[in-house]
């Protein structure tokens, strides 16, 4: 007898999937451990406890985002995916002028037929598979972009306010869900827009095997009015309330079973001290523009300022290296490849940033570990912005130190790991726990330890080690230091800074 159902083999492939094991990442942009709290985040909080803590985990240098989401997506360092700064040179499309990562730019550097990354992402490893990976993000147009570039052929999709990929997808989901609201500080209704897209689109719809969401809180708040501030602290009670939905959410459809969620930030935060114009600084100093004999190209990324002087100018570089040691607010010099050997520079490839695409110099501003006036440890120089207000992209340790938990049927609960982890492990780790190949290669490392499948923490192997390096400016005596930690083949940056 016919029970009235047609057989449905794509039907049953579906709640085949829907059984899977998927992936879950949750970024709170700018998030520090130690706002990490009953207090203001009860709902990661829990979290935390029944699942793993990764207390020593770092962003990659420099501490901004649009580097950091393009390690998280492709499991390597800067210098082995090719975007070296939120504000860069990229030669092959323009040797002589910095440009900032944001949109249309990044398309129109993709038009142009020049890679945006020089690595594959998430989303193209995983449509070698035949799988997706989705993110929405509300912060930057440049942030979302980066998540997954080339969704337009290789399947997926990044959902921003004001575009997506692929572009047709923007205009059906405005259709569907209505405009979305206006930024705003906190930016709350744009991460509540953006959960109602996930949990009524993405991830019953869809069912990607990754897919992520990134909330615009708490930088925004950070840079306009400080780490501690009002402002600051009611962006993180409510981005918090909004996690605390997306799981409620994953519980009541029974999905939380078979989803395992990572929940992170890509950098930790300072208090600016004072400013510091490099680029305006670097021309008083005589230095001509790029693209003229002897040129400097100065691309501010806030707490880091990245160098570009002529191939093979090696003559510009050293001037350039010893006017910058004797900066008041010169942390630490690492310099590329094509200009090694400068006294007192340490090399960029210690800091995962030698590459195609690295600048022949990289300084991370000078910081200290003094609080602010909310008792947030860390001021620092900065490009930009206003003292007292947040910023990042040094080596602070208060910078490089940020968020990641772990909980879902992968792995262990009730765990604090101290072992060295980093951004640019999320995509290896993803794809282990999706049973996926495709991590050979990178950077990042699977953070086996944490899995319940791994071996104990105790077993695992890492060392820290203080590279310095100093120069004889005559006056005075420029010195520098940078510590690394490593686990097998991956390293870390944990701080870095002048030293007297």
């Amino acid at each position: 007898m016919s029970n009235g159902h047609k057989w449905n083999p794509a039907h049953l492939n579906r709640q085949s999937e829907r059984r899977m094991s998927s992936v879950l990442v949750f970024v709170f942009d700018g998030l520090q451990p130690a706002q990490v709290n009953p207090r203001l985040m009860p709902n990661l909080s829990a979290f935390a406890a029944g699942g793993v803590t990764f207390a020593n985990h770092h962003s990659v240098f420099p501490t901004v985002t649009r580097v950091n989401v393009s390690s998280m997506v492709t499991g390597m360092n800067p210098g082995g995916h090719g975007l070296a700064g939120n504000r860069l040179v990229i030669r092959e499309f323009d040797p002589d002028q910095h440009m900032g990562a944001l949109e249309p730019v990044l398309s129109l550097i993709a038009k142009a037929g020049v890679p945006v990354l020089l690595a594959p992402t998430l989303g193209e490893v995983l449509a070698r598979h035949g799988k997706e990976y989705v993110a929405i993000g509300v912060g930057t147009t440049g942030n979302a972009y980066l998540h997954n570039p080339n969704a337009e052929d290789s399947g997926g999709a990044t959902i921003h306010p004001t575009f997506a990929l692929p572009r047709d997808l923007h205009e059906s989901l405005i259709d569907r869900f209505g405009p979305w609201p206006d930024e705003a500080a906190p930016n709350t209704s744009r991460l509540a827009h953006a959960t109602r897209i996930m949990t009524e689109y993405v991830l019953p719809e869809r069912m990607p095997a990754a897919a992520m969401i990134w909330s615009y809180e708490p930088d925004k708040s950070h840079h306009a009015e400080g780490v501690g501030s009002i402002l600051g602290d009611t962006a993180i009670k409510e981005a918090d309330g909004q996690l605390g939905d997306l799981m409620q959410w994953l519980r009541e459809t029974g999905r939380a079973e078979n989803t395992d969620v990572f929940v992170a930030s890509d950098h930790g935060y300072s208090t600016i001290s004072e400013i510091a114009g490099v680029e305006a600084l670097v021309k008083e100093a005589g230095f001509p523009p790029g693209g003229q004999p002897g040129g400097v190209i100065v691309a501010q990324n806030g707490g880091a300022v990245l160098f570009y002087t002529a191939p093979g100018d090696l003559d510009t570089a050293n001037r350039l290296a010893g006017w910058l040691m004797a900066q008041p607010w010169c942390g630490t010099v690492t310099a590329s490849d094509a200009v090694a050997g400068i006294p007192g520079t340490l090399p960029a490839s210690l800091v995962g940033n030698e590459g195609p695409r690295a600048p022949e110099l990289t300084v991370s501003f000078r910081w200290e570990s003094t609080a602010n006036e909310a008792g947030y440890a860390g001021m620092v120089y900065s490009t930009s912005g206003q003292p007292g207000t947040g910023q990042h992209g040094s080596m602070s340790r208060h910078e490089i130190h940020n968020i990641l938990f772990t909980s879902g049927p992968s792995f262990k609960s009730g765990l604090k790991l101290n072992t060295p982890s980093g951004n640019l492990d999320l995509t290896p780790t993803i794809l282990k726990v999706l049973g996926i190949s495709g991590h050979e290669g990178m950077h990042g490392r699977v953070l086996e330890e944490a899995l319940v499948v791994g071996p104990d923490a105790a077993d695992i192997e890492w060392s820290t080690e203080l590279h310095h390096a100093e120069h004889n400016l005559g006056e005075q005596v420029y010195r520098q230091q940078i510590k690394i930690s490593t686990v097998g083949t991956t390293s870390y940056v944990d701080q870095g800074n002048r030293v007297d």
